[in-house]
């Protein structure tokens, strides 16, 4: 439900081994329908899918007889979307979300409440980028997890037989704290115009998103929550590796980082396509707890704004900034 470059790519490789329906709009189902769905991932060969291998609809009703439904559409749309199937769902429907930000597994049961499905957290750790009309690769490294539950049993063995690894947490809220600590470089990302590599390539970018995982550990420690350790780096030693200066970063982050040439993120894609971005559900869920909790976070403060003024400034007229500028606009002329 939401089939973007996550959802196509992930219900590609489902489609080995199940039944996949793509609910998602016409921009990305109707290229799927002309050209079938390509499927690639780092040392595989691309897998393309013709358009009957699966089932493509716009209409969220599509959903009913589904054993499980994952979730995939942006944070904005998540209450929106649980209405327009809430109704078509099974008693006792698996619902996964794998959305970013910390509330939406929240408002899906909040919104499905009365219709006894059975609403699980999950979590995507890679980036898929969309190489073509209808071709989607995973671009960084990473696996998909899901809150542990014996409802799940059947659907594991599915997706690992897909060649699709599952890894069933019972820390899942820990799990997604850590993503979020992932995700607030989306925002760097679409500010600087640049690719993922390109980004993480240079120290200025990396000081802006370590300030950002700096205050977000300290909004943390506040509230009581101790984020997973999803990589070899602890989070709080990753902050200390973003900062070190690029040779010593490249040979650190060799042995927990793999990125692809094009990989961006899914916000700069908002950005440059004129849809609003999820800075609310990152940076901005941080601000916010800091503002609750006496914690100042000037610099996930400094990215909303920025990210606020590039809304509003609309994809005609993006702002790339620089490494040394944004680093100056976030931490101010001192660097914090």
């Amino acid at each position: 439900m939401g089939a973007g470059a996550i959802g196509c790519w992930v219900g590609g490789m489902l489609a080995r081994t199940a039944d996949v329906t793509l609910v998602g709009r016409p921009a990305v189902l109707d290229p799927i329908r002309e050209h079938g769905l390509a499927i690639q991932a780092p040392g595989l060969p691309t897998r393309t899918l013709p358009a009957d291998a699966l089932a493509l609809s716009s209409d969220p009703a599509t959903v009913a007889g589904a054993d499980v439904v994952l979730v995939a559409v942006k944070s904005r749309d998540t209450v929106s979307a649980a209405a327009a199937i809430g109704e078509h769902l099974g008693w006792g429907t698996v619902v996964i979300s794998l959305q970013n930000g910390l509330h939406n597994t929240g408002r899906l049961r909040e919104s499905l409440v009365d219709h006894r499905v059975h609403v699980l957290a999950g979590m995507v750790e890679f980036n898929v980028v969309r190489t073509g009309p209808a071709s989607y690769r995973r671009a960084t490294s990473g696996d998909l997890y899901v809150e542990t539950d014996p409802a799940l049993s059947g659907f594991l063995s599915t997706a690992d037989a897909a060649g699709v690894r599952i890894r069933p947490r019972t820390d899942i809220d820990a799990v997604q704290h850590a993503k979020l600590l992932l995700n607030l470089n989306n925002a760097v990302v679409a500010l600087s115009g640049r690719t993922l590599r390109e980004e993480l390539g240079q120290r200025d970018y990396r000081r802006v998103l370590a300030a950002c995982q700096e205050e977000s550990l300290a909004v943390y420690a506040a509230i009581g929550v101790t984020p997973a350790r999803l990589t070899p780096v602890s989070p709080a030693a990753t902050v200390r590796m973003l900062r070190a200066p690029d040779p010593v970063f490249r040979v650190a982050a060799r042995t927990s980082l793999r990125v692809d040439p094009a990989a961006r993120s899914s916000m700069a894609d908002d950005l440059a396509a004129g849809r609003p971005t999820e800075i609310e559900e990152l940076q901005g869920e941080i601000a916010r707890l800091g503002r609750a909790h006496g914690i100042p976070t000037p610099a996930c403060d400094a990215v909303c704004r920025l990210l606020a003024q590039a809304e509003r400034a609309g994809p005609d007229r993006p702002r790339r900034w620089s490494g040394p500028e944004l680093l100056d606009e976030v931490l101010g002329g001192g660097h914090g």
